[in-house]
């Protein structure tokens, strides 16, 4: 589905949403559900399922899979749920978001995959399951859209067995989203600036969808409610009661090449960009990461610009 096909988030949609924060989340997940998969080169395959499974390791290793009934918060439309059923990291899997959009697109994947699974709209702060259901809950770029983190980590811990696991991946830290951003507004300016010229005017998508994105970031601006410091984080999950808790951080490098590449994908049309595009963005995410490993020895992991986050419920 191409951006002009989707239900356009109008001036007044913004201004309501600045006044409302989880009307926001609603009005901008289901708006983007459509094409979320797409904006973000998700998929179901190799390249996604090794960046899934290595991320869950990365912070809680590989021990006790498959975990036997999972829970996964703000699924979008299932990635982290699905890589991860995928590299076996987990058999019964639930999923939940705040955007009704959202929950019918994890759940037209996981048909599309030959997965059943069970979705339903939720809020992360007062998640509609007992307590003592599960064995592992997760989360994948969640938590920066939730008001009360420290109450979503209750939350997580009070549906999770005795000695159950939660593990968050993929959430900014303070100065790595503040050097991203940046960038990504650099690119952005200079793209859809440099694509005005007549000879590289086959390069610039049409007006109305530029706008669109302005109107896409505006909300994004709306949703994108924290970052955080690795230590502070874990310091919050402490507080609301887990126990064995441990962050990891990654991309330094990979996050500035990377957050630049996202942009000019979404300021071109996606016509120019092919399979040979994208597996060596792919790729040259894939040899930074590797070298922000080695760097990590001595860089301070608050400059990292994800940072995961895993606990033990007690």
């Amino acid at each position: 589905m191409s951006a002009t096909s989707k239900p356009a988030a109008s001036a007044e949609d913004i201004e309501a949403a600045w006044n409302d924060n989880k009307l926001a989340q609603v009005l901008y997940h289901d708006w983007e559900a459509s094409t979320y998969d797409e904006k973000w080169s998700i998929s179901y395959d190799e390249r996604c399922v090794d960046y899934a499974r290595d991320r869950f390791t990365a912070v809680a290793g590989s021990r006790g899979w498959p975990y036997g009934k999972s829970l996964e918060i703000g699924a979008g439309t299932g990635f982290f749920t699905l890589n991860l059923k995928l590299a076996g990291v987990l058999d019964e899997a639930h999923v939940t978001d705040l955007s009704p959009g959202m929950v019918e697109a994890a759940k037209k994947n996981a048909k599309t995959l030959g997965f059943a699974i069970e979705g339903q709209v939720a809020d992360a702060e007062k998640l509609p399951y007992d307590d003592d259901t599960f064995d592992l809950v997760i989360g994948h770029a969640v938590i920066h859209h939730i008001p009360d983190v420290e109450l979503a980590f209750r939350e997580m811990l009070r549906v999770l067995k005795p000695g159950g696991r939660f593990v968050i991946c993929g959430e900014p830290t303070r100065y790595g989203d503040f050097v991203a951003r940046r960038l990504s507004r650099f690119t952005w300016w200079a793209t859809t600036n440099v694509t005005k010229l007549p000879a590289l005017a086959h390069w610039r998508r049409p007006q109305e969808e530029l706008d669109e994105s302005s109107r896409a970031a505006a909300l994004e601006a709306v949703v994108d409610l924290h970052t955080f410091d690795p230590d502070t984080l874990a310091r919050m999950a402490t507080r609301a009661g887990a126990s064995q808790v441990k962050t990891v951080t990654e991309e330094l490098l990979a996050a500035w090449v990377g957050w630049p590449i996202r942009t000019f994908e979404a300021a071109v049309p996606e016509q120019k960009l092919g399979f040979g595009w994208r597996m060596f963005a792919y790729k040259s995410w894939l040899q930074l990461s590797k070298v922000d490993k080695v760097l990590s020895t001595v860089v301070p992991d608050e400059l990292y610009y994800n940072v995961s986050i895993t606990g033990v419920a007690q």
